[in-house]
C-alpha cells in the first residue's frame, strides 16, 4: 500500500461513515454492561454525558482542522501546539497506542459474541484466540489497498448504524418501554463521573476523522461536519440501546453480562431469533471496527514517522512506511488481546486518552487559541470535564483493581521516558519547531 495520501479521496459521507464506524464498533457492545456497572441505574444519562465532555473536546480538533486540515491530524495538533518536543511526540503515541488498544477491546468483544452466538461460555483461551483471528483478518483487508476500506467501512456503517437503532426499537417497542434496570446498585455520583470515562472512550471514534483532514473533500468545511453528525448519531444510537437493555434486563443482569450486554438483552425482548440477529449485528459492527480502526492508526504512525517524532525499523521488511506501521499495529493489538481482559483493556484505553486530550486542549490553549480564533473557556472546560472524569476513574479504579492504574501509569511514564530518549538522540532539524507556522504535517514520500 502506498505511503501517499490522496487528496479529495472521501466525500463528507465517507468521513461520517468511517467516524461512527469506528464509534459504533466499540462503543456500544463492549462497553454497555461496564458503564452500567459503574454508574448504576443511570447508566443511559452517562452517554449523554459523556456526549457532552466529547463535545466540548471536539471543539479543540474542529477548530484545529479547520486551520490546518492535516493528514497528520493529532499529531499536527501537537506538534503545532509544542513544537517537536517530548509532550507532543509522547501525547501522539498515547493516542496511537489508545487506538491501538480500542482494537483489543473490539477484537475480545467479537470473540464474546460469537462465543455467546454458539451457546458457549466467553472464557479460556478461545477469546483471546478468536480475537487474534480477527486482527489478522483486519490486517489482510487493510494491505489490500484504500478503496476497499473506504467501500466496506461505509456499507458496514450503514448496516450497524440501522440494525443497532432497529436493535433499540424492537427491544424497546417488546419490552413496553418500561425501565427495568433499577435495583440495589447504587454508586452515588462518583460511580456516574467515573463512568463517564468509558462513555467518552465510546465517542472518540471522531478523531479518526481528524486524521483523515487532508483527504476529505472541502475539509475546511467538512471535518468539522463530518465529527458533528457522527457523534450526534452515535448519541441517538446509543440512547436507544441503553433504554432497550435496561428494558429488558435488571440491572444485576446486565452487569453480569457486562461483556455481551445485548445479546443477553436481544433474547427476552426479542426471542431466540432476535438473540441469533443481535449477535450476528455485534459480529459485523466489530469486525468492521478493527478493520476501520487499524487502519487509522497505521496511517497515523506512518505520519508520525514522517514527522520524525517516532523511531522507524522496518526489521527487514520490504515496502513503505506505511505497510511496516500496519505490522506494527496488529501486533500490539495481538499482544494486548492475549493478555488483558475487556474491563482491563478498556480502563488503559480510558487512561491513555484522557491524558493525551487533556494535553492537546492544553497546548491549543496556550500557544494557539488566538490564532484559530478558538474561545479559551471552551478549551479550559474541556480540560476541567476531562481532569474531573480522570480523577474520579482513577479513584474507582484504585479501588476495585488498583493493577490496571499502575500499568497505565507505568505505560505512560514509558511513552514519555522513549520519546524523550528518542528525540535526545535525533534533535530535530532547524525550522522544524512551529507553533502553527509552516506546513508541519503535510506527508511526506516514504522512502528507505
Amino acid at each position: 500500500m502506498s505511503s501517499d495520501y490522496s487528496k479529495n479521496s472521501l466525500s463528507l459521507p465517507d468521513a461520517v461513515a468511517m467516524g461512527t464506524g469506528v464509534m459504533i464498533g466499540a462503543g456500544i457492545l463492549a462497553l454497555t454492561g461496564q458503564i452500567a456497572e459503574l454508574a448504576g441505574p443511570w447508566f443511559p444519562l452517562a452517554f449523554v454525558a459523556g456526549a457532552v465532555v466529547t463535545a466540548f473536546s471536539a471543539y479543540t480538533y474542529i477548530k484545529m482542522s479547520n486551520a490546518w486540515p492535516s493528514a497528520g491530524g493529532i499529531g499536527m495538533i501537537l506538534k503545532k501546539a509544542y513544537g517537536p518536543t517530548t509532550v507532543a511526540a509522547g501525547a501522539a503515541l498515547l493516542m496511537a497506542l489508545s487506538m491501538v488498544i480500542n482494537e483489543s477491546l473490539v477484537a475480545r468483544t467479537f470473540a464474546t459474541y460469537l462465543m455467546r452466538g454458539l451457546g458457549m461460555e466467553p472464557s479460556g483461551w478461545l477469546v483471546p484466540t478468536i480475537g487474534v483471528g480477527l486482527i489478522v483478518f483486519a490486517y489482510v483487508v487493510n494491505a489490500s489497498g484504500n478503496r476497499s476500506v473506504g467501500l466496506l467501512s461505509q456499507i458496514m456503517a450503514v448496516l450497524k448504524v440501522g440494525g443497532i437503532a432497529l436493535f433499540g426499537i424492537a427491544a424497546l417497542w417488546a419490552g413496553g418501554i418500561s425501565f427495568e434496570a433499577t435495583g440495589e446498585r447504587e454508586t452515588g455520583a462518583a460511580g456516574f463521573i467515573a463512568s463517564l470515562a468509558l462513555a467518552i472512550l465510546a465517542f472518540k471514534g471522531f478523531t479518526t476523522i481528524t486524521n483523515s483532514g487532508a483527504e476529505i473533500t472541502t475539509p475546511h468545511r467538512n471535518v468539522g461536519r463530518a465529527i458533528v453528525i457522527s457523534i450526534a448519531i452515535c448519541v441517538v444510537v446509543y440512547l436507544l440501546v441503553a433504554f432497550a437493555v435496561g428494558s429488558s434486563l435488571p440491572l444485576d443482569r446486565i452487569v453480569a453480562a457486562k461483556d455481551y450486554a445485548l445479546a443477553e438483552a436481544a433474547e427476552p425482548a426479542l426471542g431466540r431469533m432476535g438473540f441469533y440477529l443481535t449477535v450476528a449485528l455485534a459480529l459485523v459492527a466489530t469486525a468492521s471496527g478493527v478493520i476501520a480502526s487499524i487502519f487509522a492508526v497505521s496511517r497515523m504512525l506512518a505520519m508520525l514517522t514522517d514527522m520524525k517524532m517516532i523511531p522507524h525499523s522496518h526489521f527487514g521488511m520490504p515496502g513503505t512506511i506505511r505497510d511496516h506501521t500496519l505490522v506494527y499495529t496488529v501486533v500490539i493489538a495481538a499482544v494486548l488481546t492475549v493478555f488483558f481482559d475487556l474491563s482491563r483493556i478498556a480502563s488503559l484505553g480510558a487512561f491513555f486518552y484522557l491524558v493525551m486530550d487533556i494535553l492537546i486542549h492544553w497546548g491549543v490553549w496556550r500557544h494557539l487559541r488566538e490564532e484559530i480564533g478558538a474561545h479559551g473557556w471552551v478549551l479550559l472546560t474541556a480540560i476541567g470535564l476531562d481532569a474531573i472524569v480522570l480523577g474520579a476513574f482513577t479513584v474507582m479504579k484504585w479501588q476495585s483493581d488498583p493493577t490496571i492504574v499502575l500499568v497505565a501509569l507505568v505505560g505512560m511514564a514509558a511513552v514519555f521516558a522513549f520519546e524523550h530518549g528518542f528525540l535526545k538522540r535525533n534533535p530535530p532539524t532547524a525550522g522544524n519547531h512551529d507553533h502553527g507556522h509552516g506546513k508541519t504535517g503535510e506527508p511526506e514520500k516514504a522512502s528507505h
